[in-house]
């Protein structure tokens, strides 16, 4: 998976997760909680999203690396299979 493969995939499960986030105006470096105003429990989905979409497991360790829309990108590039 490429990285435009890999971002439209997160923004796909972002949208799905938070249907009225303005995913148009995120920034690669911007905090997906404060930019989209989700919680904990929306970032968790979004990660469950991700894993049910693309069968990538993100352990509960790497939610901490995980606050941008590049930290996801970058991660799913990573980790997705070939």
């Amino acid at each position: 998976m490429n990285d435009t493969q890999a971002r439209a995939t997160v923004l796909d499960c972002i949208s799905a997760v938070a249907p009225d986030a303005p995913v148009d105006d995120l920034g690669g470096s911007d905090e997906l909680s404060v930019v989209l105003e989700i919680d904990s429990m929306d970032l968790l989905n979004i990660v469950v999203a991700i894993h049910d979409r693309c069968g990538v497991d993100i352990p509960e360790r790497d939610y901490g690396k995980l606050a941008t829309l590049d930290d996801f990108t970058a991660y799913l590039v990573t980790h997705a299979a070939v």
